[in-house]
């Protein structure tokens, strides 16, 4: 039997949860259900992120990623607060380990500026070091917007107030086909049959197989990055008091292994970022052959290869060697010895890639005609969340 709905989201992560939760605060009387292949929600890249609340010092002024990042920032702070979620807005600091960074450095607390962010400043090694004793290098950015946060609270909470609402969430429904025409859609999954006036996909791994339902060209790719971590054992955890990040190769689209306290207590060390050889890979030799070869396959994933090919040895090594990943850290705190390491979780990144071999450095979102596919939102898609789920429930609506 065909179950019918006023608008369905694909997928239950962070995006998914609350742009139904925005839509249904906004339309009370429609009819709004989300589809997730999970049993429950937030199990990919919503709720194995590094848990911290950005604060869009990096992004490009005027990109959805630095409008998102800015209002989603203040929101997730407000909604935390309101519902009891635990949050640290305990601050960053960026440094620059060799003067080669200082330009760099320089770029990034302009662009921090231009993104309206107060009360950034410059800090010696001396007034650093008075922060983060441990930590050596020549100059650095403190960002007090930055914090951490318990992001599958937030998913919780947010199914909570969706499904309080009227709101379903169907889990165990995997999306297998997708038709649609001027107007309604239909969605098959593994299980049941589905009409919808709307569709909104957030399906963020697969956001791209998705698209391709619906799309006859469809020009980004995801290509799946798998980010690893140590933590510190707890003898060591002192040596880290807040959060300390490397300036950002700019070789290399992201942002390098940093320390990270966590909400819940310990510090993470990491990630790193290795090409995963299947979209829910989380350990290195996890392979899904079919998912391996589509990256492989497409022509702009060759045009990376050439680009940052160097650079992705580099971090393939540094998966396999914890001595390699130590050597990395050592450059913030040169106490850190590999002995101080245990090994942590790992997330995986959907990093959308264009045939022209351009990794998409904005949200990416694209509407035709009565369906939304969220194509691109990785990091800070989770601190953006609220932000994204209300400009895309303007859409829908």
């Amino acid at each position: 039997m065909t179950e019918k709905y006023d608008i369905i989201i694909i997928g239950a992560g962070l995006v998914g949860l609350a742009t139904a939760y925005q839509a249904k605060l906004k339309s009370p009387a429609l009819k709004i259900a989300i589809l997730e292949k999970e049993a429950v929600v937030a199990v990919h890249q919503s709720g194995n992120n590094s848990g911290v609340i950005h604060s869009g010092i990096y992004y490009k002024p005027g990109s959805l990623k630095a409008k998102n990042c800015i209002e989603g920032y203040t929101s997730i702070v407000s909604f935390a607060q309101k519902h009891s979620i635990a949050y640290d807005l305990c601050g960053k600091i960026i440094v620059a380990t060799s003067k080669e960074e200082l330009p760099l450095l320089d770029n990034i607390y302009k662009r921090g500026v231009e993104n309206g962010l107060q009360n950034l400043k410059y800090l010696t090694k001396e007034e650093f070091g008075e922060i983060e004793p441990h930590c050596v290098g020549l100059r650095a950015i403190r960002v007090p917007q930055t914090g951490i946060i318990d992001y599958l609270a937030i998913a919780k909470k947010l199914q909570q107030l969706f499904e309080e609402l009227g709101g379903q969430v169907l889990f165990n429904q995997k999306v297998v086909s997708l038709k649609k025409n001027s107007q309604s859609c239909v969605i098959f999954t593994d299980k049941k049959e589905f009409l919808t006036g709307k569709v909104i996909s957030c399906a963020g791994l697969y956001s791209d197989k998705i698209t391709e339902m619906t799309e006859e060209k469809n020009d980004v790719r995801i290509i799946p990055f798998r980010g690893e971590y140590y933590e510190l054992k707890l003898e060591r955890q002192h040596l880290v008091k807040h959060l300390i990040y490397p300036v950002p190769d700019p070789s290399f689209p992201f942002l390098g292994v940093h320390f990270t306290r966590m909400i819940h207590g310990g510090i993470e060390a990491g990630p790193n970022a290795v090409l995963a050889f299947g979209k829910e890979s989380y350990k290195f030799f996890d392979i899904n052959i079919g998912e391996l070869a589509q990256a492989l396959s497409w022509p702009g994933f060759h045009k990376i290869v050439s680009k940052y090919g160097k650079t992705g040895m580099g971090e393939m090594y540094r998966s396999l060697s914890k001595t390699a990943f130590t050597k990395a850290l050592q450059k913030l705190i040169p106490e850190i010895q590999e002995t101080d390491l245990i090994p942590g979780g790992a997330g995986i990144r959907a990093q959308a890639c264009s045939r022209d071999g351009i990794l998409l450095d904005d949200f990416d979102i694209v509407r035709s005609g009565n369906v939304i596919h969220v194509r691109n939102a990785p990091s800070p898609a989770a601190t953006s969340c609220l932000s994204i789920g209300n400009t895309i429930s303007d859409l829908v609506l």
